[in-house]
């Protein structure tokens, strides 16, 4: 995928900015408790790629549900997946995450070759979960499908 938005289908039920992540892999979920922790506006939504929305989300985008190998970023721009989605969610955080979005200088060919490296090991090296995360009540109105 490009660093151009991407052309956006209509978008209008779909709360943004939205984070779809694989819902069984410890390293996806930890990242979404990363983020929630991070995120002092509590602006992400979130959704597994795995659930009714994620799949029907993918293929409006686009996006193979069956290919579950990167989490998509859906905000006002359009979608991002790789490491593109995660330099535009590290901008949007509190503290010094922003400066992270820095690594948009190393071409996304690079970039994103790091990522598919560990996207292909996660599940080795994190290990994955045997159901997706349910949230605490205190984030749930964050997860919009938790099905």
């Amino acid at each position: 995928m490009s660093d151009t938005p991407p052309a956006r289908p209509d978008q209008s039920q779909i709360p943004t900015p939205l984070i779809l992540y694989d819902g069984v892999c410890r390293l996806c979920t930890g990242t979404v408790l990363f983020v929630i922790k991070r995120d002092a506006r509590k602006c992400f939504r979130f959704a597994s790629l795995q659930s009714p929305l994620g799949r029907q989300l993918l293929v409006r985008l686009g996006l193979s549900p069956d290919e579950l190998k990167t989490f998509v970023l859906v905000d006002e721009d359009g979608h991002f997946t790789k490491s593109t989605a995660a330099l535009r969610v590290a901008r949007r955080l509190g503290g010094l995450w922003p400066a992270v979005g820095l690594l948009a200088l190393v071409p996304r060919p690079i970039r994103d070759a790091v990522y598919d490296w560990v996207a292909r090991n996660r599940y080795r090296w994190f290990g994955r979960r045997e159901q997706c995360l349910i949230p605490d009540p205190d984030v749930q109105d964050r997860f919009v499908d938790t099905g």
